[in-house]
């Protein structure tokens, strides 16, 4: 590992000391991968996989609805009561961006995707607090963002930073991926994030009344703290025991994401690239958005989350890594599945991946997003 570390730069090395790198689970996950016992094939699961069953996915209620109502009552309640808090993953550095921190890149009138995330916080009472997971990448320019800009008007004793994990890009061949702008490291995967909250702030969001937490990514602004979503969730936590709600749209013929199925009878988060050979994905309908809705106390314990070998092209050469995904925590918790809308005023769904999409569709975020802008002053 010491000859590892001599080939890093001292700013390389303060950000390992300082974001939690694990020299032992470094070391194992190369030596498996070096001695050829791992590769991207072995992701695949080999329990048995079934077809989500009938009933296993059910819609959000209509708006309108009398279901509705009842569940955006108990949601209401519990955001008024400081019982939710607003949990986003601001960790990666958009390459499709110009590698910028896209949690900073302005939306409209102002308002950066952090600033939208707070202005909804914002919309749903004075109680609700935010926590924003960043990475050694995003966490000092997220810093810098938020004060430059007042935190947009919200709270700051509202908002929680704290970070995820870090660790080291390898070579195909197992050596150190050498490259320049920090561009060695990397945050291994929001699958990180029951840890980090765990170590870091899980506690004190309990301790302040805190019992439910909504993630979602920071580029989907339509993500919100809906009390009609809140309210599903908690109704089924104090009614069934559910730990974890995991939102899904159509999936509009894709065959990649995490989709729901069946592991061994337990249904769960099955990502596309684990399906046995020869399943037919194309017959799951929905995928998972990355907007889950957590019980904060079922976080609070360890979680043996498999660790995939990735291979990404980074300033044009091939670059292996070791991730985990949140959607695994289904294989562990209590789950229930919500299909909720993807078109129209009422979506939850819109990922900007790219600059394009942001421009395609500013003045629709614009229209959704204003009632919430309006209860913040910049």
């Amino acid at each position: 590992m010491d000859d590892y570390l001599d080939k890093l730069s001292p700013r390389e090395r303060h950000l390992l000391a300082s974001h939690n790198f694990d020299p032992a689970i470094f070391q194992k996950l190369r030596r498996r991968f070096c001695e050829g016992q791992w590769s991207t094939a072995d992701n695949r699961i080999t329990n048995k996989v079934e077809l989500a069953a009938d009933g296993d996915i059910r819609p959000l209620p209509d708006a309108y609805s009398e279901e509705a109502q009842r569940l955006a009552e108990i949601g209401r309640e519990a955001l008024e009561k400081g019982e939710v808090g607003a949990l986003v993953l601001n960790g990666g550095m958009a390459t499709r961006f110009g590698s910028v921190v896209k949690g900073c890149v302005p939306v409209f009138d102002g308002y950066s995707f952090i600033g939208l995330k707070l202005a909804d916080a914002a919309s749903r009472g004075p109680s609700v607090p935010v926590l924003l997971m960043n990475s050694f990448a995003t966490d000092e320019k997220t810093r810098e963002h938020l004060e430059k800009h007042n935190y947009f008007g919200f709270p700051p004793s509202k908002v929680t930073t704290f970070t995820q994990n870090i660790s080291l890009r390898l070579t195909p061949e197992g050596e150190l991926f050498e490259a320049i702008d920090d561009e060695t490291l990397y945050a291994p995967g929001h699958g990180d994030v029951a840890d980090a909250l765990r170590r870091d702030v899980l506690d004190e969001f309990r301790a302040r009344g805190g019992k439910y937490l909504l993630m979602s990514n920071v580029d989907n602004v339509l993500a919100s703290l809906d009390p009609i979503v809140v309210g599903a969730h908690v109704a089924a936590a104090e009614a069934q025991g559910v730990e974890m709600t995991i939102e899904t749209v159509d999936n509009q013929g894709s065959t990649s994401g995490g989709m729901p199925a069946r592991v061994d009878g337990k249904l769960q988060v099955v990502e596309a690239f684990r399906f046995p050979e020869g399943f037919d994905v194309s017959a799951i309908p929905v995928y998972n958005t990355n907007t889950f809705m957590f019980t904060a106390d079922a976080l609070d314990q360890e979680f043996d989350l498999t660790w995939f070998v990735v291979e990404k092209t980074v300033q044009g050469k091939k670059a292996i890594q070791f991730e985990r995904l949140a959607g695994q925590l289904s294989a562990f918790l209590k789950a229930q599945f919500l299909e909720v809308p993807r078109r129209g005023q009422e979506s939850r769904f819109l990922p900007i991946k790219r600059r394009e999409d942001l421009e395609d569709n500013r003045d629709f975020l614009r229209r959704v997003a204003a009632p919430r802008v309006a209860s913040l002053a910049l």
